[in-house]
């Protein structure tokens, strides 16, 4: 059973990553050939050499971290963030079986969320659009859990590898604290408003006073 399953998985990677290399490049071919065993390569700040996980072996790694990358459209952001704000770079390469087909720069930790950078130059010498993109919320636990040497992030949970969403702090939700500093606001605008009104009254009745006086 486990071997079935292993297997079941492996094909699932091998079709991903069959899905990753035909982004953004026109199919020629008539018959979808057979998936090849997929695999990624990962190198990067703390990575002393290359790290290489094959489908065989690690299919929910491979996987997850495919699906980091396989939801990208055919254009990006021209510009991405500045350099000073995108933190560790991380390349992966997606293989099919030992051959390198597809690169993406991942930056996990970029201030306002992970990014995604797709270079215009790809290892099998066709060329995609380049742009930058919105990372998924789980890359850095993605990647963590996959071997990179990343500090472990509670705040993203659910989906298991490569899954997960934000959880929102619930002292940062406080509908009765909200309410009440939307009444004040209120309260000070009704104010602020009569207020204005009261000096336009008292402006237009000097105006009217002084007219009167000088016609009469």
């Amino acid at each position: 059973m486990v071997r079935t399953m292993r297997r079941m998985v492996a094909m699932l990677a091998g079709g991903l990553a069959a899905a990753v290399l035909s982004l953004g490049f026109a199919a020629t071919a008539t018959a979808a050939p057979k998936p090849v065993p997929a695999a990624v390569q990962i190198t990067g700040e703390g990575l002393a050499e290359p790290l290489r996980l094959h489908a065989e072996a690690h299919p929910g790694h491979v996987v997850a971290i495919i699906d980091q990358v396989n939801f990208l459209g055919r254009t990006g952001q021209a510009t991405g963030p500045k350099a000073a704000e995108l933190g560790p770079k991380y390349t992966v390469v997606v293989l099919a079986g030992d051959v390198p087909k597809q690169t993406y720069d991942l930056y996990p930790k970029a201030v306002g969320g992970p990014r995604v950078y797709r270079p215009a130059k790809q290892p099998d010498a066709r060329k995609a659009v380049a742009g930058w993109f919105l990372g998924r919320l789980s890359m850095s636990e993605t990647l963590r859990t996959a071997g990179v040497p990343l500090e472990r992030q509670f705040d993203t949970v659910s989906g298991g590898v490569g899954g997960g969403e934000r959880v929102i702090p619930e002292d940062a939700l406080n509908p009765a604290k909200d309410l009440d500093e939307a009444l004040g606001e209120l309260q000070r605008l009704l104010l602020l408003n009569v207020a204005v009104v009261l000096v336009i009254t008292s402006g237009l009745a000097g105006i009217a006073l002084l007219v009167r006086r000088r016609t009469r």
